[in-house]
């Protein structure tokens, strides 16, 4: 179900979203503004859940990705055109899929389940990746959602073959002279000679051309991707990196994942596998992948460590937050949602908080340990490269702000936490959402919540 104040013609949330009590800075709840008319839609019932919209910011119409159908909505919700993707006979052991070679395995009827929708501007095209065939994606014209193409003859169209919704996130790169980058970060399911869990795709003019998604470097010892070592997954046998969220910001491209690690409690002899928070970052023009650096986030009030990360945003600052932080009104900020501790990804606290985090910031800590593992200081201390613990090689050279790596000391993690600053907490209805923007130079964050609630 999608529903729509009369009045907001281009903030869409999916969900069953109610409009709910106010929250004032003190946390007291304000009487309930009088119920606005809501517009509505709602798709076939046996198409099961809704996966991801996106929002055409020159026109308003609205994209919507659900089980074995993409819509394309009027700003009012009215429906437009209807566009199928399923369901088909597959099976999820068929690798490459049945649609390439034959396959021994029996094949059922199989949803095609939305994993990444994305606007390709420049070609006036959609973007739609699915479940179906170890996760192959449709080039939809924007106007109709006619297909203008549909890769699948080489291993570099399959993606990923998770099921799951929230289980792929692409961050566009475009330039106005060549061909656009298409970052692709995914959860690999124990696949990982399969799919890498981060790589760079060629996002040709030509939908249909070979090079679609084709690695923007491949030879026989590098290609623009990072693949999980099988070696990490005899420590941590469920191993995977959940992608969150995605963004590009200056010459660098962030990912913000959750990912298990193992962990020696405090007086404990025995390890427990936890969940951390990490943001991820690459250079656009690093065709090697050598400047992948991780750094873990989490955020603390009152002595609670908020660590599992459930929804990010990046904004802008504004004038008004930018003078408490000490920064500039366009300057970079992260909104972020945690829930409490680290040990439940899947059945989170219903403790959460809503925290912000300057990007600036975060550099400056990358920055500082790119330095120090340049001077040959540490390892590359990785949670899923423990198994070789490879230390840091020193190199006489001089780092800057843009700094992209060498064909050493990569990939990088950084092993102190950068902690956000809390400013919201919910206790019983755990954050599941957000969104921010700047109006009239103050800041303002829209979270939904698990039970459907929405709060400014």
């Amino acid at each position: 179900l999608i529903m729509l104040p009369a009045m907001w013609k281009w903030t869409c949330l999916v969900s069953h979203l109610l409009l709910s009590t106010t929250v004032s800075p003190l946390g007291r709840q304000q009487p309930p503004h009088p119920k606005r008319p809501f517009i509505t839609f709602t798709g076939e019932q046996a198409e099961g859940n809704f996966n991801h919209l996106v929002v055409d910011e020159r026109t308003g119409h609205i994209y919507l990705g659900a089980v074995n159908r993409i819509y394309k909505l009027s700003s009012d919700l009215k429906v437009l055109v209807t566009h199928e993707t399923g369901p088909d006979d597959d099976n999820p052991k068929c690798y490459p899929p049945r649609i390439v070679q034959t396959c021994n395995e029996p094949l059922t009827p199989t949803n095609n389940i939305n994993k990444m929708l994305l606007i390709d501007y420049k070609e006036n095209r959609l973007i739609a990746c699915g479940s179906l065939y170890q996760g192959i994606c449709k080039l939809l014209r924007l106007d109709d959602l006619f297909k203008l193409g549909e890769p699948f003859h080489k291993k570099e169209h399959y993606l990923s073959g998770v099921n799951e919704s929230g289980s792929v996130f692409g961050v566009i790169v475009s330039y106005s002279n060549m061909d656009d980058k298409l970052f692709i970060a995914t959860a690999v399911d124990g696949k990982p000679e399969y799919f890498p869990t981060i790589s760079s795709r060629k996002l040709t003019k030509n939908s249909e051309a070979d090079g679609m998604f084709a690695y923007v470097f491949h030879d026989e010892f590098v290609a623009s991707m990072i693949k999980i070592p099988s070696d990490t997954f005899t420590i941590i046998p469920d191993f995977d990196i959940y992608y969150i969220y995605g963004f590009s910001s200056g010459n660098f491209v962030y990912f913000l994942t959750l990912q298990p690690e193992m962990i020696s409690p405090p007086g404990s002899t025995t390890k427990e596998q936890v969940y951390t928070s990490k943001l991820v970052r690459l250079c656009k023009e690093d065709t090697a992948f050598n400047s992948y650096v991780e750094v873990p986030i989490g955020c603390e009030k009152n002595g609670v460590e908020y660590r599992l990360l459930q929804a990010a945003y990046l904004s802008k600052a504004g004038a008004i937050l930018a003078r408490s932080l000490g920064v500039g009104p366009e300057d970079d900020i992260l909104f972020t949602v945690f829930s409490k501790g680290q040990k439940r990804k899947m059945k989170s606290l219903d403790e959460s908080a809503l925290c912000i985090f300057v990007l600036k910031n975060i550099n400056d800590r990358i920055k500082e340990r790119l330095q120090s593992c340049y001077r040959g200081e540490g390892t590359l201390d990785l949670a899923w490269l423990k198994v070789k613990d490879i230390p840091c090689s020193s190199a006489l050279l001089t780092l800057d702000d843009n700094f992209c790596g060498l064909d050493m000391n990569a990939p990088l993690g950084v092993s102190s936490m950068v902690r956000g600053l809390p400013i919201f907490t919910e206790d019983g209805d755990r954050m599941t959402s957000v969104i921010a923007y700047v109006y009239k130079n103050h800041s303002l964050a829209f979270v939904g919540t698990k039970s459907g609630k929405l709060k400014k």
